[in-house]
């Protein structure tokens, strides 16, 4: 079974999330893999960093989807980058937790409304990418309830482990509880800077305690990668050629050898 929904989450903001999920997602796209990215944070920020808007005049979001409104497939939007989808989110999304306070299922019903369209014969899609809010709310739990896997951004920072055992925990239960099958990927080290003593001793812990979950890629603080979203682009798009593009060229690369691995392995 291909991994094919994959969540990328940390609770905590600023680590890169999700630069990662348009970067992960658009060098995907261009090895020719089909891609759907859901925006499942109210902020919208996956949905401008690809161009789309994050206004609330529409009712093609997520949150018309999990509110019961529409289905998934009536929601998905087309971007200007080949290969690549997207479900988008606005502020509206931070009402739900109240608005379906009385419905025991929620926890559900992202994972319900994939499936309709994982199970489709034709596969629509090779991977589904999750951008999750920075926090252990309901909307990150349905997340992981629907997922098959994580890649959790790691910033190379002080206190950065501490956040982790955190999500972990959240992990087991949601594995114990709602999703056995859920999996860590892969943990990626963000804003990494060599001339930092510090990011390379978080680097050391990380794969100290985490083995070869920790990707060999580090995604390193680069200005381009910061700009990038603001153009509405990927920055594998908007500069191929700049530090963060050339890690997240290497990281797309280590994604994919992945589930090489697991097919030659079956």
């Amino acid at each position: 079974m291909n991994k094919k929904v994959v969540s990328v989450i940390n609770q905590k903001g600023g680590v890169g999330k999700t630069t990662t999920v348009i970067n992960l997602a658009a060098g995907l796209s261009m090895k020719g893999k089909k891609i759907l990215i859901i925006d499942l944070d109210p902020q919208g920020n996956a949905t401008t960093g690809l161009g789309l808007s994050n206004t609330t005049s529409s009712d093609q979001t997520i949150y018309n989807v999990l509110n019961g409104n529409k289905k998934i497939s009536e929601v998905i939007q087309h971007t200007s980058f080949g290969n690549l989808d997207m479900i988008s989110s606005n502020v509206d999304l931070s009402g739900l937790e109240v608005e379906t306070a009385g419905d025991s299922r929620r926890a559900f019903k992202l994972k319900e409304e994939l499936t309709l369209i994982l199970n489709n014969s034709e596969p629509l899609y090779d991977y589904i990418i999750i951008d999750c809010p920075p926090s252990l709310s309901l909307l990150t739990i349905m997340a992981l309830v629907a997922s098959d896997a994580l890649v959790v951004p790691l910033q190379t920072e002080f206190f950065a482990l501490e956040g982790l055992t955190q999500l972990m925990k959240t992990i087991e239960r949601i594995k114990s509880k709602l999703n056995p099958s859920l999996d860590i990927r892969g943990i990626l080290l963000t804003m990494y800077d060599k001339r930092n003593k510090l990011s390379g001793e978080v680097e050391t812990e990380a794969r100290n305690y985490f083995k070869d979950k920790v990707y060999s890629t580090a995604v390193p603080r680069n200005v381009r990668l910061s700009e990038a979203p603001s153009h509405g682009v990927p920055v594998l798009i908007y500069d191929k050629t700049c530090p963060g593009s050339k890690a997240y060229f290497s990281f797309t690369e280590e994604f994919l050898n992945q589930d090489k691995q697991v097919e030659s392995a079956a």
